[in-house]
Formats: C-alpha cells, sequence, structure tokens
C-alpha cells in the first residue's frame, strides 16, 4: 500500500485530499494529512469575522469531518527528506515525529512577509488568520472602551488611531469593514469621538489595489475617502514606537494599533528542506504541478511557483480562485500516475478580481467586465459563499448575514478569551 502524505490543510490540502478521496482505491493508498490546526480557515471571510457580522466558527472547516478516508496530524512539518522519502513532524506538545510517504503534496501555504522595521515585531498584529481577526474586533472595542475613559487628549486619539500598512485585497477589505464596524459601535459610546477617530491606509505603490483595473482602484479610493479614511500611497513605514508610527513622508500618526497586510511569503518548508526553489522561495514546479526533479512530490499554492504563460509575472498569482483549481488538478493528476497515465498541465485563465470595502460598497471586474458599488459587494458576497466548502458553512453564514440585516451588531468585546487563566489566578493569589 503507498502512501500519499498531504502538507498543509489549507486551500491545497483540503481540496487535493477531498478529490484524492474519490480518486483513488482505499486497499491501495492510504492518505495522510498533517497540519497545525484541526481545520481550514476560508480567508476571504476573516474581514467580515473581524468586524462582527459572520461567527468565526462559520469560516472554518473541521478537517477530520470533510475528509472521510484521510488520517490527520496535527503537527508542522519542519523538513522533507525526499532521499529518506519521510517528513520531520513536529507535534503539538513538541516531539518530534517521523512519518514515511510515497508521495507528497506540499501544500504549506504563506506566511505575513515583514520587514526589519523598528518595532513592527513588537507592535503590530497581520491579518491572516482567524485568531488575528478575532484580537482584531476585540482591540477596536477596547480601543474606544480606552478613548471614552481617558482625559489626556493625546492619550484619547491615540487609542482611536488605527493604521493599516499594505493596500492589497486583504488590507483594504479589513479597513473597509472594521472602519464600518467601529463606526457603528460608536453610537453607544460618547459624542464626539467619531470626529477623532482616525484611520489610515499606508501604501508603498502608487495607488491601492495594484490587481485591479486603475479605474476601479481609483473609485474604491474616493469611497473610502468619504468616509474619512486616509490613503497615504507612495509612502512606507518607517518606525513604531509608543503609540507612534513614522512613515517616510517625515509625518508620525499617534496610532496604538497598527495592521500590516503588506503581502505574504512562502512556507520556508522547501528552504529549510534543500528542495528547488526560486528567488523568492517558492517551489519550482512544472504546469502539471510536479516539483522539478523530484519524483513523487507535487505542489501547488502560495508554496509553489506554478508557470502561467497568461501572467505577466509568468507563475499564478496567489489567490483563493486559482489555488482551488490547482488543488483540484493536482489531485487529479497524482491518481493519473499512479495508474500509470500521464498528468496533466494546469491551465486556467484569471476570471476576475473581486474586493468589498464595507458599507455596502465594492469593486469587481469579473470577465473584464468592471462593477462598482452594491451590486460589486453583493457579487463578492454571493461568490466566495458559493466556494465556501460545505453546505453546512454556507447555511451558517447567510443566516450570520440574515441576522445582521434584522438587529444591531453585536458588541461584546470578549478580550479576556485571550487569557483564560487570569481570574483564576487572581483567585488562587487572593
Amino acid at each position: 500500500m503507498s502512501r500519499i502524505l498531504i502538507v498543509g490543510g489549507g486551500y491545497i490540502g483540503l481540496y487535493t485530499a477531498r478529490r484524492l478521496e474519490r480518486r483513488v482505491r482505499s486497499g491501495a493508498h492510504q492518505l495522510v494529512m498533517v497540519s497545525p490546526e484541526n481545520h481550514m480557515t476560508y480567508q476571504p471571510f476573516l474581514p467580515e469575522v473581524a468586524s462582527g457580522l459572520i461567527d468565526p466558527r462559520a469560516v472554518v472547516v473541521p478537517l477530520r469531518s470533510a475528509l472521510r478516508r484521510t488520517r490527520l496530524i496535527l503537527g508542522e512539518v519542519e523538513r522533507i527528506d525526499v532521499d529518506g522519502r519521510s517528513a520531520r513532524i513536529r507535534l503539538p506538545d513538541g516531539r518530534p515525529r517521523d512519518e514515511p510517504f510515497d508521495v507528497a503534496v506540499i501544500g504549506a501555504g504563506s506566511w505575513s512577509r515583514t520587514l526589519p522595521i523598528p518595532g513592527l515585531a513588537e507592535h503590530a498584529v497581520g491579518f491572516k488568520t482567524l485568531p488575528e481577526a478575532i484580537w482584531l474586533r476585540n482591540r477596536v472595542l477596547a480601543q474606544l472602551d480606552t478613548a471614552s475613559e481617558a482625559e489626556d487628549e493625546e492619550e484619547r486619539r491615540t487609542a482611536l488611531g488605527f493604521v493599516f500598512v499594505g493596500a492589497g485585497f486583504a488590507g483594504i477589505e479589513a479597513i473597509g469593514e472594521l472602519e464600518d464596524f467601529a463606526r457603528a459601535a460608536l453610537a453607544t459610546y460618547p459624542r464626539g469621538m467619531a470626529n477623532e477617530m482616525r484611520w489610515v491606509m499606508v501604501e508603498a505603490a502608487d495607488r491601492i489595489l495594484p490587481e485591479l483595473d486603475r479605474g476601479l482602484a481609483t473609485y474604491a479610493a474616493e469611497r473610502l475617502r468619504e468616509r474619512g479614511i486616509e490613503i497615504r500611497t507612495d509612502t512606507r513605514l518607517v518606525s513604531i514606537e509608543d503609540g507612534v508610527v513614522r512613515l517616510s513622508d517625515a509625518s508620525s500618526i499617534g496610532a496604538a494599533t497598527v495592521v500590516w497586510t503588506a503581502g505574504v511569503r512562502p512556507s520556508p518548508l522547501a528552504s529549510a528542506s534543500g528542495l528547488p526553489v526560486d528567488d523568492r522561495g517558492r517551489l519550482r514546479v512544472d504546469r502539471a504541478l510536479r516539483v522539478e526533479g523530484i519524483d513523487g512530490l507535487w505542489a501547488a499554492g502560495d508554496v509553489a511557483a506554478v508557470p502561467d504563460p497568461d501572467d505577466p509575472s509568468g507563475s499564478s498569482p496567489p489567490t483563493a480562485q486559482h489555488a482551488l483549481r490547482q488543488a483540484k488538478l493536482l489531485a487529479e493528476n497524482v491518481a493519473a500516475e499512479l495508474d500509470g497515465r500521464p498528468p496533466q498541465p494546469f491551465r486556467y485563465r484569471n476570471k476576475g478580481m473581486l474586493c468589498s470595502l464595507g458599507h455596502y460598497q465594492g469593486v469587481a471586474d469579473p470577465l473584464g467586465v468592471r462593477i462598482r458599488g452594491f451590486p460589486a459587494w453583493f457579487l463578492h458576497r454571493t461568490y466566495h459563499l458559493l466556494y465556501m466548502p460545505t453546505f453546512g458553512r454556507k447555511v451558517r453564514i447567510a443566516l450570520d448575514w440574515t441576522v445582521a440585516l434584522l438587529f444591531p451588531r453585536d458588541l461584546a468585546q470578549l478580550g479576556s478569551l485571550e487569557h483564560p487563566r487570569d481570574a483564576f489566578r487572581r483567585s488562587a493569589g487572593s
């Protein structure tokens, strides 16, 4: 019996495993997945989790229930030994473990791409994971509480300062949803705080949303500015220190919250394993998603440089729509090679991009058609609801949206959940 090891439980891991369960015979092949979490997170919905429109549990898919024939190992793959055909895994309790394989699928995904900026690691937060989205929601409410009780004007303005760095899709959707959330929450706070709240988007390029048509990006910038969101293009973050954010245009912003959304980098697994990578650390693969020069090793998603002659960069962009198609083809190709059939090349033409701006506004260019405003926002929701895995999750999200239309937002600040033992420690020490 051959062992197929799937590294990562994200888009690539989950969709590859689900299709392989249908394509390979259970008696001849064993499927094993290694994932740091027991669920897959549907990242396009993280902004709405942060703004309280969707329950966090609705955007995660439990891997054990979604996969019927795949054995799940919780842990992180630290190294792949190609010659020994095994993967070194670090289990949640820190113990190492070697897992053998005959075929390996690498879908380890990406990490936030940071820069050596003073204070960034100590004071900023990313926006790529579910805990980060939940933390930001709690943070916004906590800062509103802090500002409402602050007697010092500078302290109050710093508490109400929110700076986002990186104006790609993740950054724009995050600032749009969270600003909308904060405005709704201010209805329960003292008057005047709305005028002191400050939301700033910092972007090193000359415009926001560089992946979109310039006209659509300009429209998005105009709608955000109408809501009071400042957009600083051609500007870089210089440092963060004591609630002061310094920028390359020599300006300083008092802000207690800094969100870093300035891109991602591939998981270091490939480099750490001595596998062939490009200058950005992505695995080099051929059109069929096979790792170059290594039999039985496959990769896709953010961790791989998938050739794409139709893209100006020469490789597929790191988007959810590409990852979903790559995962399905990868599973088909693995099954084909196990059966002695030739694998097929990856071909996919981008169907367009979607971006929600919050406040029932969005921009989109499906099939080259430019859409703005409410129709684009509605299309964004519809598209991602369609591709959300499992019917149960789709229903939960639709119900959350319905409740949000009929009732005010839930403004409970649950930041104490991040330190669940504090109350018990206080009791034990009293």
